[in-house]
C-alpha cells in the first residue's frame, strides 16, 4: 500500500478526528476536528472548501449519491448542507430547540434523519423539503442509528432502548437492552430458508460487551452474544458476505463469527492482530478485504482467505496510536485517523490503466503518476507525474499521453528525461487514444481525430484530420494506430485501413455485423477484430479482396487481444477476458490455406490486466500499480529447451509440449523435444506438422531421423516443385487427405496428378469423373480397372458394363483382358451361351479355367468342355464323372493326374465288371488295397498282388494276401504276410498249429516285441530245441534261461552254442552267469575242457582285457606249438591293438612273442624278395628262440644254416649246423641238405660279415641294426615291421591302419612288390608318409616287464 497524502492542521492537534468519505465516487473527504469547522479535501489531499460552524461538529454524513454533505453542530439547531457539484453551502432549520446529536442519510432515498440530546427525531426529505418532527422518540440522547434498504430507521439511545421506525417516523418495533447501545446496523441473518426478503435483522453492540441480534420477524426471541473476557471490549464490528460478522476487540483481537442458527456461538476465525489495542475495523466489499488498526499499524486480510495477511502498514511516527479506519466505496483509498489529530490516506487499489506500444509499457502507478518501462530492451522505468487522475493512458515509441473527459496531456520521452509537450482539448469526451512515433489518434463521439503531436510549423492540413470524412455517415467504435496505418471499425461492420503517410483510405472490409474492437499486429499486416456477436476474426487489411479467417474457440467474454512482440513469433496472439488468456497461432502457408489454430488457455490471476506478450511471457498490470509476469501454459516447452537440466518432465508432459511447439511453429524447440523423447511417435508428429506447413526440407530431416525411408524418398522426389498448389497437393496426399489433394491438384499447373492419385487409390468413380474432364483416352483403362474391383466385390452388372466400356479395339492385351471379363460376367449374369463362346474363342487358358469354375459352381456341364479346351484335364474329368459321362472320362484318363478321378473311374469300372481296367485305374489312383483286392478276388493274380504288397508295404493288402495263401494252405507265405500286416499273434498261432515256428522266427526277426520273442522261446523250449530256445530267450533279455539252453546244446551245435553263450554272458554282465560259463569252458562241469579261444572271446566280451591278454598268450602258444604261426601272430596282434585302444599296459611276454613271430613271417618276405642277409638276420633271431617253434625246429634251423651261408654269415651257419647234428635232430634233416650240413660241421668256416650299426632312437648310442635293446639307455627299441631292424628317428613312418612303426625307406621298397602291411595285412596304397616328429612314439616302454 502506498500513502497518497497526510492531512494535518494546527486546530486538530491532540484530538480525535471525525471524517467521512464521499459515497459512491470517493472524490472528497470531509474532516472535522475540535475546532468549529469542517474541511473538505479532494482525493489528492487538496483542500476544496471549509464550512465554518457556530460550534464543534458533532456529526456529518453524505447522501447516497455523494452529492450533498450534511453537518450538525453542538451549538446550532440548523443542519448545514454542502453541494459537491456546485461547491455551495445551505442551511436547514430543524425546528428543534435542543442540541443535535445524530445525523444520517437514507441508503436509498433523499431522506435525512436528525436526532437530538433529548431523544427527539426529525426526518427531512431533501427532494420535497418536507420535515417530519417526531418528539419523544426516545427519552434520552439518540447516539446511533442506521437506515435499512427498505427505508426503515433503527435508532439507539442512552435510555437503553432500540426503536425501529418507518420513513414517516412511526415506531414499528421497540426493544430494551441491558446497557447503552452503540453501532446499530441492519443486515440479513444466515438462515436455512430465505422466508423474509430484505434486511430483517438489527445488530447492536450493547455496553461494549455483547452483540445483540434483533429479528424484526421474530421480535420475541432476540439473540445476545457474549465473548471471552480476554478479548476486551467490543470496539467495532462489520457484517459481510452471507451472514458473517467481523468484530474488533480492544485487546487487539480480530474475530469472525457466523449468524447461521447452527453455527451461532462458534468462532470461525480469530487472530491477535494487535499487541496492545485495536481501535477500528473496516471492510471493503469492492476489494473483498478487511482491515484493522491498532497500536501504530494497519493490517489487511483477504476475506476469502483470512489466515493469510494481505498487507501490513506500520506508522512509526504515530506513537499515540491510531483511531478510525474508513474505505472509499470503490476500495481505492483507505483513510486512517490518529489519536494525535492527523489523517493518513493510503492507495489500496488503483484504476487499472495501462497501454503498450511494441515492447514499451505505460501504466498508472499512483493516482497522479504514470510509469513508462521497456523491460525487454533493458530500459530503466521512468515515472511521469501528471496533472490529473487520468481516465486513459496511451504510449508510443517516444511519447506518452494521459487524459480525462475531452482533454489530453502529451509528454515526450528523451534521453534528458520526460518533457511535457502540450495539452489539447477535443470536441467530445475521449473514449480511447493511440500513438505512433509522430501522430496521435483520439476516438470521441464516433469519430477519430488524427493529428501530429509535434511540429506546429507544418501546414495546417497536415496537422490534423477527422475521420470519417464529412460525407460518410459512419460511427467509429474502435480504432488502432501503427507506424504506417490507422485502422478503425464502425458500428455498421466496416473495417477501414488508412495509410498515415498520405491520409488516404488504403482498403476497406465490410463485415455483416458491427465491429466492437480492432487489434492490429505491430506491423499492421494482420488485424484481429471482435464483432457485435462477440465472434473473433483475423484479417489481412492491407491485402485487397482478402477474406477474414474466423478465430476458433473464441469466448464471448473476450475483452482484448495482444499480439506477440517477439520477432520470431509474428503470427502468435492471445485473447483474454477477466479469468483466462487464450493463445492462438496464425498459420499463413499451410496446405489448408491460411488458418488460425487455438493452442490452449492459461488461467489469469485475479485482477490482472494483460499489457504485453513477449516470447510466451505475459506482462500484466495489477491493482497495486505494479506489473506481474505470467508464463503462458502454451509455452511450457521453453522451460525445457532453454534450461534442459532445470526440470524433469514425464513423457506425457514432453508430448504435450511438443504438440504446443508444433502448433506455434517453433520447429527448433520441437526438434530438441523430439531428441529428448527419443521414440518414433514424436518424430512422426513433427513430420506431419512439417508437411502441413509445407516445410519440405525440414520434413526430410525429420523423417530421416524417424527412419521413414519411404517418406524421405517421396519428399526428395517433390523437393524442386515451384507450383505451390501442386506441392501442397502432394503433401496433402502424403497426409491421406485425398479430397484436399484433389482440389489442390486441380488448381495447379498439373491437374492430371489428381487423376493419377485417384487411380492409385482405386477411387474409380472419382477417377472416371476426372478422366472425362482431363483425359478421355484413359476412360477405357480406368473402366477395366474399375470392372476388376466390381467383379471382386460381386457387383457383376456394373462390372459387365465397365468391361464393355473398356474395349479400345487398338490395344490387344488390354482388349483381351476386357473380353475375358465380359465372358466371366456374361456367365455370372446367366448368359451361358455368350460367355462360353467367348471363353472358347479367347486365347487364354486361364480364362477357360475361370469360366469353367464359375459354370461348375453353377452346376452347368459346359464347364467340362471349357476345362478340356483349356487343357485342365483333371477338372474336366471331374465334371464328366459328375455327369456320368464315362466314355469321356476314359478318353481323358491318360492325361489325368488326380488320384481322386482315377479312383472314381476305377469304382465305376468295377461296378461294370471290367476288373482289369478297374485294377489299372486303382493303381493309377495309388489305391493299393483295392488293387490287391481286385487282383486276388476277381483276377486271381496273386503274383502281382504279392509284388505290390512287397513294394508298398500295405498292411491291409498284406492281410488280404495272407488270407489268400491260407485258403491255399501255403502256411509259410500266409505267416509271412500276416507278419507284414502286423498280425503277429495270428501268425504265431498259425506257425504253432502247422509247425512253421522256424519260418515264423526267421520272418519276424527284428520286427518282433519282447513278448513275441518270449513266446517263440517257450515254444522251442517245449520242443527241446535248445539252440533256438536259447537264441530267443537271449533276444527277450532272459539271459539266465538263454545260457542254460546254450549249455544244453548237443555237440553238433557246440561251436555256435558256445559263441551265443559268450555273447549272452557279455550282455548280461552277471557274475554268476560268467562263472557258470567259465566252469563249462574249463571242463569242470562235464570234464571236457573247451578250446581256449572261447575263453578268450568270453574275456573280450566281458571287457576283461588283462585276462583276455593272458588267454591270448596261451592260445598263441598253443597255435605256435601246433605250427600255426600266422594264427598265433594274428591273435597276439589283435590283442595288442585292443590293449592299446583301452590304454592298458602290454605284457612283455606278449610283446616279445609278437616280435619273434613277426620276425619269422618277415623271413619268407625277405627270401621272396631275394634279400638273403635280412632273411638270415631274422632267422638268427628266430633260431635263438627256437624253443617257441617246437613243431618246426629242424626245418627252421636248416633254413637258418642255408640262408646264413648264402649271406656270408659262415660262423652263424656253422653254429646252427652243429645244433642240427645233435642226435635228436640229425635223423630229421631233409636228406638233400644232410651231406652239405655235415660237410659244414666237419670243415668249419668261422668267417662272418660284421653286422651294420645304427644309432639308438632314444639316446643315439650306436648298436647293431637287429639289436632291440640299447646297451646305453637300456630301453626296448621299437622295431621296423618291414625289416625287423630297430627304428631310426630320421627315417620314421607308421602304418596308417595299425600304427606300428616302419623305416620309411624300407617300407616304400617293400611296397614295390607287396601291397599289404606286414603286420596287420591291410592294403597300403600311397598312404605312407614320412614323419618329421616321432616323439609321440618314443614314450617309455609300455610293455609289462
Amino acid at each position: 500500500m502506498k500513502r497518497v497524502f497526510t492531512l494535518t492542521d494546527r486546530a486538530w492537534l491532540g484530538s480525535c478526528l471525525l471524517y467521512k468519505w464521499q459515497k459512491t465516487l470517493g472524490n472528497y473527504i470531509a474532516v472535522a476536528g475540535s475546532d468549529s469547522s469542517v474541511k473538505i479535501f479532494d482525493r489528492h489531499g487538496q483542500r476544496k472548501n471549509e464550512l465554518n460552524l457556530p460550534g464543534r461538529c458533532v456529526g456529518m454524513d453524505w447522501d447516497k449519491d455523494g452529492d450533498i454533505l450534511a453537518v450538525i453542530s453542538d451549538k446550532s439547531s440548523s443542519v448545514y448542507l454542502w453541494d459537491a457539484n456546485v461547491n455551495k453551502t445551505s442551511q436547514i432549520d430543524s425546528g428543534m430547540r435542543d442540541q443535535m446529536s445524530f445525523v444520517l442519510w437514507s441508503k436509498t432515498g433523499p431522506l435525512l434523519a436528525v436526532g437530538t440530546n433529548k431523544g427527539n427525531l426529525l426526518i427531512y426529505n431533501q427532494q420535497t423539503s418536507r420535515k417530519i418532527p417526531v418528539l419523544g422518540k426516545h427519552t434520552k440522547r439518540i447516539t446511533c442509528g442506521c437506515w435499512s434498504s427498505q427505508n426503515l430507521l433503527a435508532l439507539g439511545s442512552e435510555d437503553c432502548s432500540v426503536t425501529i421506525s418507518n420513513q414517516e417516523g412511526d415506531t414499528i418495533r421497540q426493544t430494551s437492552v441491558r446497557s447503552d447501545p452503540a453501532d446499530i446496523q441492519f443486515s440479513v441473518m444466515k438462515t436455512d430458508e430465505r422466508s423474509s426478503p430484505g434486511e430483517s435483522t438489527v445488530s447492536v453492540a450493547v455496553g461494549k460487551k455483547t452483540l445483540f441480534l434483533f429479528n424484526l420477524n421474530d421480535p420475541d426471541n432476540p439473540i445476545e452474544l457474549a465473548f471471552q473476557q480476554r478479548y476486551g471490549q467490543v470496539i467495532s464490528y462489520r457484517w459481510y458476505g452471507d451472514g458473517y460478522i467481523l468484530i474488533g476487540f480492544s485487546q487487539g483481537y480480530f474475530v469472525v463469527i457466523s449468524t447461521h442458527i447452527r453455527e451461532i456461538g462458534q468462532e470461525l476465525f480469530q487472530a491477535h492482530n494487535h499487541k496492545d489495542s485495536l481501535t477500528s475495523v473496516a471492510i471493503s466489499s469492492a476489494l473483498n478485504k478487511a482491515a484493522s488498526c491498532g497500536d501504530n499499524s494497519i493490517k489487511i486480510h483477504d476475506l476469502s482467505e483470512l489466515k493469510e495477511m494481505d498487507a501490513i502498514v506500520n506508522l512509526e511516527d504515530e506513537t499515540r496510536g491510531l483511531d478510525q479506519l474508513s474505505w472509499t466505496d470503490d476500495g481505492q483509498l483507505l483513510a486512517v485517523s490518529t489519536q494525535r489529530g492527523t489523517l493518513h490516506v493510503f492507495l489500496t487499489r488503483l484504476p487499472i490503466l495501462g497501454h503498450s506500444c511494441g515492447t514499451r509499457l505505460a501504466y498508472l502507478t499512483s493516482l497522479l503518476e504514470v510509469t513508462v518501462s521497456n523491460r525487454v530492451e533493458g530500459e530503466a522505468p521512468v515515472a511521469v507525474t501528471v496533472e490529473v487522475e487520468p481516465n486513459f493512458i496511451a504510449v508510443g515509441p517516444y511519447h506518452v499521453a494521459v487524459g480525462m473527459n475531452n482533454r489530453a496531456w502529451f509528454y515526450a520521452m528523451g534521453d534528458s528525461g520526460v518533457e511535457r509537450l502540450k495539452d489539447m482539448e477535443y470536441l467530445g469526451t475521449i473514449a480511447s487514444m493511440c500513438l505512433n512515433s509522430e501522430y496521435a489518434a483520439a476516438l470521441f463521439e464516433g469519430k477519430v481525430q488524427l493529428h501530429m503531436m509535434e511540429g506546429e510549423d507544418q501546414q495546417e492540413q497536415r496537422q490534423t484530420r477527422l475521420f470519417p470524412d464529412g460525407d460518410r455517415k459512419e460511427h467509429i467504435v474502435s480504432h488502432a494506430l501503427t507506424n504506417d496505418f490507422l485502422f478503425y471499425g464502425t458500428d455498421r461492420g466496416v473495417v477501414v485501413c488508412i495509410l498515415v503517410e498520405d491520409w488516404q483510405v488504403l482498403n476497406e472490409y465490410r463485415h455483416p455485423v458491427g465491429i466492437k474492437k480492432v487489434f492490429p499486429d505491430p506491423n499492421g499486416t494482420r488485424l484481429a477484430f471482435i464483432d457485435d456477436k462477440s465472434d473473433g476474426f483475423l484479417l489481412s487489411p492491407v491485402a485487397v479482396n482478402d477474406s477474414p479467417v474466423e478465430i476458433p474457440s473464441f469466448s464471448p467474454t473476450i475483452t482484448g487481444v495482444l499480439w506477440e512482440t517477439w520477432p520470431s513469433d509474428k503470427g502468435v496472439f492471445v485473447s483474454f477476458d477477466d479469468d483466462k488468456v487464450y493463445t492462438y497461432a496464425m498459420h499463413k502457408n499451410t496446405i489448408y490455406g491460411p488458418r488460425v489454430v487455438f493452442v490452449g488457455s492459461t488461467k489469469l490471476p485475479f485482477s490482472h490486466k494483460p499489457l504485453l506478450l513477449y516470447n510466451g511471457e505475459l506482462t500484466c498490470q495489477t491493482q497495486s500499480g505494479k506489473t506481474s509476469s505470467v508464463a503462458l501454459s502454451t509455452h511450457t516447452f521453453l522451460s525445457h529447451t532453454h534450461s534442459p537440466g532445470a526440470h524433469t518432465h514425464t513423457p506425457e508432459e514432453l508430448g504435450k509440449q511438443l504438440t504446443q511447439a508444433l502448433m506455434l511453429k517453433r520447429f527448433s524447440e520441437a526438434w530438441e523435444l523430439c531428441k529428448v523423447l527419443g521414440g518414433p511417435a514424436g518424430w512422426a508428429e513433427m513430420g506431419r506438422s512439417c508437411l502441413i506447413h509445407m516445410e519440405v526440407e525440414l520434413a526430410v530431416r525429420v523423417f530421416r531421423m524417424s527412419g521413414n525411408v519411404g517418406m524421405v524418398m517421396s519428399l526428395q522426389g517433390i523437393k524442386g516443385i515451384e507450383d505451390r498448389s501442386l506441392l501442397a497437393g502432394h503433401l496433402a496426399m502424403f497426409l491421406n487427405d485425398y479430397n484436399l489433394a484433389q482440389d489442390l491438384y486441380l488448381d495447379s499447373s498439373c491437374p492430371n496428378a489428381a487423376l493419377e492419385m485417384r487411380r492409385d487409390l482405386q477411387h474409380w468413380d472419382s477417377a472416371l469423373l476426372l478422366a472425362k474432364r482431363l483425359a478421355e483416352d484413359q476412360i477405357p483403362f480406368i473402366s477395366k480397372e474399375y470392372a476388376v474391383q466390381l467383379e471382386f466385390i460381386g457387383d457383376y452388372v456394373n462390372a459387365l458394363s465397365h468391361y464393355e466400356k473398356g474395349v479400345t479395339h487398338n490395344n490387344k492385351e488390354h482388349d483381351e483382358a476386357c473380353q475375358g471379363g465380359v465372358a466371366r460376367m456374361s456367365i455370372r449374369m446367366g448368359d451361358i451361351r455368350r460367355g462360353a463362346a467367348q471363353a472358347i474363342s479367347h486365347p487364354s487358358r486361364g480364362l477357360k479355367k475361370d469360366c469353367g469354375v464359375i459354370l461348375e459352381n453353377m452346376k452347368f456341364s459346359e464347364a467340362a468342355q471349357l476345362y478340356e479346351k483349356g487343357q485342365y484335364y483333371d477338372k474336366a474329368a471331374s465334371v464328366y464323372i459328375r455327369c456320368k459321362n464315362w466314355s469321356k472320362v476314359g478318353e481323358l484318363l491318360p492325361q489325368v493326374s488326380s488320384p481322386k478321378i482315377h479312383l472314381q473311374y476305377a469304382k465305376a469300372k468295377e461296378v461294370d465288371g471290367k476288373f482289369k481296367e478297374a485294377a489299372q485305374a486303382y493303381e493309377s489312383a495309388r489305391d493299393w488295397d483295392n488293387v490287391i483286392r481286385v487282383l486276388l478276388e476277381h483276377l486271381n493274380n496273386p503274383e502281382d498282388a504279392v509284388r505290390i504288397v512287397r513294394e508298398t508295404q500295405s498292411i491291409d493288402g498284406a492281410k488280404m494276401v495272407a488270407r489268400f495263401f491260407l485258403r491255399l494252405s501255403d502256411y509259410g507265405s500266409a505267416i509271412q504276410f500276416l507278419v507284414l500286416s502286423h498280425c503277429n499273434d495270428e501268425a504265431f498261432q498259425l506257425a504253432q498249429q502247422h509247425g512253421q515256428m522256424d519260418s515264423y522266427a526267421d520272418i519276424i526277426s527284428s520286427e518282433a516285441t519282447q513278448e513275441d520273442y518270449q513266446s517263440i522261446a517257450l515254444y522251442f523250449q517245449g520242443e527241446n530245441k535248445h539252440l533256438q530256445a536259447g537264441r530267443f530267450f537271449h533276444k527277450c533279455g532272459q539271459y539266465s534261461k538263454a545260457l542254460k539252453h546254450f549249455l544244453k546244446c548237443p555237440n553238433t551245435d557246440d561251436n555256435l552254442a558256445i559263441e551265443m553263450a559268450i555273447e549272452t554272458v557279455g550282455q548280461a554282465k552277471d557274475e554268476s552267469l560268467t562263472n557258470q560259463l567259465i566252469d563249462y569252458l574249463m571242463g569242470e562241469s562235464d570234464g571236457m575242457p573247451k578250446d581256449a579261444k572261447y575263453l578268450f572271446r568270453l574275456y573280450m566280451g566281458l571287457l576283461q582285457y588283462r585276462e583276455a591278454a593272458c588267454t591270448a598268450i596261451i592260445i598263441a602258444r598253443e597255435e605256435q606249438s601246433a605250427g600255426n604261426y600266422r594264427n598265433a601272430h594274428d591273435v597276439l596282434f589283435s590283442m595288442y591293438t585292443e590293449l592299446q585302444t583301452q590304454k592298458i599296459r602290454i605284457p612283455a611276454e606278449m610283446n616279445t612273442n609278437l616280435m619273434i613271430l613277426h620276425s619269422y613271417i618277415l623271413v619268407k618276405i625277405h627270401v621272396k624278395r631275394g634279400e638273403h642277409l635280412k632273411a638270415a638276420r631274422m632267422l638268427i633271431r628266430v633260431s635263438n628262440n627256437i624253443s617257441k617253434f617246437p613243431s618246426h625246429i629242424v626245418p627252421i634251423l636248416t633254413s637258418a644254416v642255408i640262408e646264413c651261408h648264402r649271406a656270408g654269415l659262415r660262423n652263424s651257419s656253422f653254429s646252427f649246423a652243429a645244433m642240427l647234428m645233435r642226435p635228436e635232430y640229425r635223423h630229421k634233416i631233409d636228406p638233400k641238405y644232410r651231406k652239405k650240413i655235415e660237410a659244414m660241421v666237419r670243415r668249419p668256416d668261422t668267417s662272418e660279415i660284421e653286422e651294420e650299426t645304427s644309432p639308438c632312437p632314444y639316446c643315439g648310442f650306436t648298436l647293431p641294426q637287429c639289436e632291440l635293446i640299447c646297451p646305453g639307455c637300456k630301453n626296448n627299441l621299437p622295431y621296423c615291421i618291414a625289416t625287423g631292424h630297430h627304428m631310426l628317428k630320421e627315417d620314421w613312418s607308421v602304418c596308417p591302419h595299425c600304427e606300428f612303426p616302419a623305416l620309411y625307406s624300407q617300407l616304400i621298397l617293400l611296397l614295390e612288390t607287396e601291397s599289404v602291411c606286414p603286420m596287420c595285412s591291410e592294403t597300403l596304397m600311397n598312404q605312407v608318409e614320412k614323419m618329421d616328429d616321432c616323439s609321440s612314439y618314443l614314450q617309455p616302454d609300455q610293455s609289462e616287464h
